[in-house]
């Protein structure tokens, strides 16, 4: 693992100022586009690409089906956020199965028309019959005769439900808010697994921040240690100086493999939210950190509004009111006659024999037809309990979309007071970061002075290090909360203006680290996975 250390003490002159300045808009441009892309449109394996609605996603799924191979990732490649969200579509089975519910919904639609169309079947029977007939004594000497009739019937029979008062309507209405629930249920899936990865991604990236910062602490220890030794050496310190300078280094080393451990944690939780096989061999592009959310771009009532707009687990419940109405029109129906018109067309072929007189062959085409009327009078009361059930599942269905719209609104009030707090404590990071690291260098050189103890020098090492992972945790709540931002207002892989506003970061507060992306963990058994 590569990690490039900046300086917490070195000066930066103007020139190196304006220069980071530049490079800092220019990839502050470049990622807020990648970012706009990656949380604004979503993979075409998936159908959420061109799926932003329930029924084009239903549509989507009913046509295609998802592949059965499953993705591995490749280790030698750096992976963006757009990237591994397309793999998690892909590879992650929430969204298969959601994939198959909405093409079993599709299906399900089509059941329900087909009850529109009669009912041609064809049968073919081969027949032998046997029977006794009584006959008049004077004709027949034995009182009765032996007859036998072989028979070849091949026919057509038809059924068609001509009128029922709207039963079958009811059930093709429901099945079509069946399958538009699906489909909502479908982008939903979508988005809870893009959610879960963009948070994981930013995790790793907190971790990366994180292992970089106490790469930072340790350093400032061992500058630290430095100057205790070398005060020591000119007899302006004791030993007991040099023992707790060597120790808070030994602190600086134990935090930074604890950060290390928690960096490759972060990783194989990455690799489960795409879907792979769970492993900490993968490199993620942390460049995509370098724009930070700034403000918020829309008041709590538009964000409010927009959730109960696009939210597609409220679409998917009406939805599911809309079918459990359809089902009570379904359940009325029942109360109702229905008209059925039946009918056959047959060629019917006999070879007839008796024992006493003569029978002759026939193969003649036969037919029948009947316009019934169909009304139950009386059945136990099933009809009443289905009416009674149907109805009940509409007002629960009522009841659920009420309570879901009251925990849509609460998760939005709740997102939007933790970004507006993320935000002030990144700002306030700054300034610490800002005040902690101008502490440390006026106590070392203080303390090189012989003006300050090395108790105050430590103190103010132990104030750094504090605040350069309070500066890294307020950043990783300031990215995690522009992204649950737009997943509770059902934004996310849409392409709908975002809630929040991003820019550079500030140039005027040294940042607490500066990392590259670690470089993959070989396999530890040799495999590449």
């Amino acid at each position: 693992m590569h990690t490039i250390i900046r300086d917490p003490m070195r000066s930066i002159g103007a020139t190196s100022v304006t220069a980071r300045s530049r490079w800092r808009q220019f990839q502050h441009l470049l990622v807020r586009c990648f970012l706009l892309s990656c949380l604004g449109q979503s993979g075409s394996s998936q159908c959420t690409g061109i799926a932003s609605t329930p029924k084009a996603a239903a549509d989507c799924a009913a046509r295609a089906t998802p592949t059965s191979a499953v993705t591995s990732l490749d280790v030698a490649h750096t992976y963006s956020l757009a990237e591994l969200i397309d793999l998690a579509e892909r590879n992650n089975p929430l969204t298969r199965i959601a994939w198959e519910r909405a093409r079993q919904r599709g299906d399900e639609l089509g059941i329900a028309r087909s009850a529109y169309f009669p009912v041609l079947a064809g049968r073919a029977a081969f027949a032998d019959q046997r029977t006794i007939n009584p006959f008049p004594q004077p004709l027949a000497p034995r009182g009765y005769t032996m007859v036998e009739v072989p028979a070849v019937v091949p026919e057509v029979t038809l059924e068609y439900l001509i009128f029922d008062f709207g039963k079958r309507g009811a059930r093709v209405d429901a099945a079509t808010a069946e399958k538009l629930a699906a489909g909502a249920n479908f982008i939903q899936a979508n988005q809870d697994v893009a959610f879960r990865v963009a948070s994981s991604f930013y995790q790793l990236l907190t971790q990366q921040e994180r292992l970089a910062a106490a790469e930072a602490t340790l350093k400032t220890a061992q500058t630290t240690a430095d100057a205790a030794e070398d005060q020591l050496r000119n007899g302006r310190s004791t030993l007991p100086d040099v023992l707790n300078a060597r120790a808070e280094t030994s602190q600086a080393v134990f935090d930074r493999e604890s950060a290390d451990g928690d960096e490759k944690i972060a990783r194989v939780a990455l690799t489960e939210a795409v879907g792979v096989e769970p492993s900490p061999n993968i490199t993620v592009d942390a460049a995509a950190t370098a724009p930070m959310p700034s403000d918020l771009a829309a008041s709590i009532d538009a964000l409010i509004d927009r959730a109960m707009a696009d939210r597609p687990d409220l679409a998917a419940q009406a939805a599911e009111i809309r079918a459990a109405d359809d089902a009570v029109r379904a359940a009325r129906a029942e109360y109702r006659p229905q008209i059925v018109l039946q009918g056959n067309a047959a060629q019917t072929s006999i070879w007839p024999t008796t024992d006493y007189g003569h029978l002759g062959n026939a193969s003649q085409a036969t037919w029948s037809a009947a316009l019934g009327v169909e009304w139950r009078i009386f059945d136990g009361g099933a009809r009443k309990n289905a009416l009674a059930e149907a109805e009940s599942k509409k007002r629960e269905a009522q009841d659920d979309l009420r309570e879901k719209r009251d925990q849509a609104t609460r998760e939005v009030w709740t997102a939007y007071i933790a970004f507006r707090t993320a935000l002030r404590k990144e700002q306030a990071a700054v300034t610490l970061l800002e005040a902690a690291n101008a502490s440390y260098s006026a106590s070392l050189d203080a303390y090189k002075y012989g003006v300050k103890n090395l108790i105050d020098v430590v103190t103010a090492e132990r104030q750094l290090a504090q605040a350069r992972f309070s500066s890294v945790s307020a950043r990783s709540q300031l990215f995690l909360g522009a992204v649950d931002l737009e997943f509770v207002t059902g934004n996310l892989l849409r392409t709908g203006p975002p809630a929040t506003t991003t820019s550079a970061p500030s140039t005027a507060a040294p940042s607490p680290s500066t990392s590259t992306p670690p470089s993959p963990i070989p396999p530890q058994d040799g495999r590449q996975r």
